[in-house]
Parts: C-alpha cells; structure tokens; sequence
C-alpha cells in the first residue's frame, strides 16, 4: 500500500507531458527549427517531431494525406493546399536568398557580378542543385537562370542534382566543385564555405511561410506564435535567413 501511494506521489508530482507537434518542413528552414525547438519544448513540455522535404514535396506530403500539424513551405507550394482547406492560418515566417559554396581548402571564384557569376559557372567542373523535380526552390530558379543566361547547354552535363538536402555535402564529398543553394542550407557543412550571394541583379529571395493542419491543436499554434514572434529574428540572423 505504500508502494502505491508513493508511486501516485511521484507521477503527481512529475510535470506533466505535453502534446507531441509534426512538422513538415522545407530544408532551408531547418536548421531554425533545430535551434528554437528546444527551447519551445522546455518551455512547454510538448515534443516536436520534423521531418524535412522539399518545399514542393511538403506540399506533395499534405496534398497525399500525411498527418503533420504544422507545415513550412514556399508561397507559391502552400496556395494549393490553403486552398483546399488543408493548410490554415498560414504566415510569413523567414526569407532567404540564393548563395554559393565551396570547398575550404580550394580558391574561392569571383561571383561579384553578373558576368563573374557566369563563369564561374562555366569554369566549374561539376555544380551541386537541389533537383527541379524534386520541388526544391532554388533549383527550379537555378534552372531557369541559366536559361536566361544561355548556357543551359553548357551546365547541363555538369550539374550534381540533390533529390532535397544540402547541395554543400557534394563539394565536401568532392562530387561537386560549387553548390548553388539558398544561403541556410549552405552554412554549417563540414570543410566548406559559402563564397557569397549571388549578384542582386539575378538573386531570387525566397519567403517561406508556415500553416496548421486544419486538426492543429493549442501546442502546433504555439509553434506557430514562437517562429513569428521577435524572440526568432536572431535566430533566423544565425542561420542565414531574415525576417520576412
């Protein structure tokens, strides 16, 4: 009997566990969410689960029926779902622009200008992109850039194309001399650098926002009110991003 009420005590007297939140969200946003979910969780006891995609599969991911509570994907990527009734209360939660990697040890290329960027390109024995098709943001844009550039032709054969991920793994590996992939996703590899932004007359800033499932509880529009608030403006600093 006293072993009964003695362990009643203990789980009365431990906090009590809170609500567990899925999150889908695109890879240049990840590395925020690692930084302020901790955080968020100590604070409310809740446990957060991510699982990371492209912004195109995010949306691919919704659109199939996955369960999640809270989504982080791309204007365009999000209107299908918003539609639908699958995505709510959806808000701008981070920008980002387009930058350049390569290995630490090797000379960095001039991408200063328009011009520069270009042969940069053209000189680079192979070039890490997310995949178009697989939904990823900066390399839809990529894609059509060098079609504007007219040398389509020319990167073609030498691109290294991530199915999601950080493009920056294949110039550590070696596979890829640059990796052109949005700024968050290019810091923190192991042995490689970001070398710049691309020049502003051919940068693409990308918004991410963040939505609820139409199920979302308390603890996912918690979520939501911490990646909007101010306390998460460092953090998007830290990690390549900005306020939106």
């Amino acid at each position: 009997m006293r072993w009964a009420a003695l362990i009643a005590a203990v789980v009365l007297a431990s906090p009590a566990r809170g609500a567990e939140i899925r999150v889908l969200t695109a890879g240049a946003f990840r590395s925020v969410l690692e930084a302020v979910v901790p955080g968020f969780e100590q604070r409310t006891r809740h446990q957060v689960v991510i699982e990371t995609d492209t912004a195109g599969g995010v949306a691919q991911r919704i659109e199939r029926g996955q369960a999640f509570d809270l989504a982080v994907l791309t204007p365009p990527t999000a209107e299908k779902p918003a539609r639908d009734g699958k995505l709510t209360a959806v808000a701008p939660v981070a920008a980002v622009d387009i930058g350049v990697a390569a290995r630490a040890d090797t000379p960095k290329p001039d991408i200063s200008t328009v011009p520069a960027f270009k042969q940069a390109l053209l000189n680079a024995r192979a070039v890490a992109l997310v995949d178009p098709a697989a939904g990823g943001s900066s390399g839809i844009y990529m894609v059509k850039l060098f079609e504007q550039m007219g040398i389509a032709d020319a990167m073609r054969p030498k691109l290294v194309l991530v199915q999601g991920g950080l493009a920056a793994a294949r110039v550590a590996s070696g596979e890829a001399e640059l990796a052109v992939q949005q700024r968050s996703e290019l810091l923190g590899v192991p042995g490689v650098v970001v070398v710049g932004l691309i020049p502003a007359e051919v940068q693409n800033r990308t918004v991410y926002v963040a939505g609820l499932s139409p199920a979302a509880d308390d603890a996912a529009r918690a979520l939501l009110a911490t990646l909007t608030g101010p306390d998460t403006k460092p953090v998007l600093a830290a990690k390549g991003m900005s306020a939106p």
